[in-house]
């Protein structure tokens, strides 16, 4: 709570309504990200076998050159799936590694290696945005944001710029699939939740 109390200066009952709202703010980002997180990490699977010619596309991963990185996340992927007992598979592989490791995969430093890849796991993206670069810092700040949420972090200093975030989401979402948007919109709060937040932010402001 404290940086709550020193951004109302005291005044705790505003800090604890700024706290409520943190709160709120983040509940109605859950879908979005997890739409985004599931959908961006399908897509890329879906690129990766392909260039694999099967499902078992971190054997051919693991064979790559100069991969160290992203060799090293899916060797401790698969050492937490054995120390489970669990039988090894393509699917268990999938579900243990984190979104980090699904961004880091589109970083300069694997542009030779895998770009021409998983480029194409965005078919919608606009000709002019057809670059790498526009494609790793937008989800590198969406993943951002996704760990300040999950993590409990304040993420509602800046209304705007958080109305700005989810509209990316929205966008990136739409360069792999824009159906899923659409599904998305039946259960996607967060435009009604962040006007309450900005009415409560200029009643509070009058106090």
């Amino acid at each position: 709570m404290r940086p709550y109390f020193q951004r109302c200066n005291g005044h705790n009952r505003l800090a604890i309504q700024l706290y409520e709202q943190n709160i709120s703010l983040a509940e109605a980002l859950q879908p979005s990200l997890s739409i985004f997180e599931v959908t961006l990490r399908n897509a890329i699977i879906r690129e990766l076998e392909r260039a694999a010619g099967n499902k078992e596309w971190y054997t051919y991963i693991l064979s790559l050159p100069k991969l160290g990185s992203i060799c090293n996340s899916l060797s401790i992927a698969i050492s937490h799936i054995q120390a489970r007992g669990e039988t090894l598979s393509a699917d268990k592989i999938n579900g243990e590694l984190t979104m980090g490791f699904w961004v880091s995969l589109f970083n300069a430093d694997y542009k030779r290696i895998l770009w021409k890849d998983l480029r194409r796991a965005f078919p919608n993206i606009p000709k002019n945005k057809r670059k790498r670069r526009m494609i790793s810092t937008p989800l590198n700040a969406i993943r951002i944001l996704r760990n300040r949420v999950f993590h409990n972090e304040a993420i509602g200093w800046n209304l705007d710029r958080l109305s700005k975030y989810h509209s990316l989401i929205i966008e990136v979402i739409e360069w792999i699939n824009p159906e899923v948007t659409e599904w998305m919109k039946r259960m996607d709060r967060f435009d009604k939740v962040i006007t309450m937040a900005r009415i409560k932010r200029k009643w509070s402001h009058r106090l």
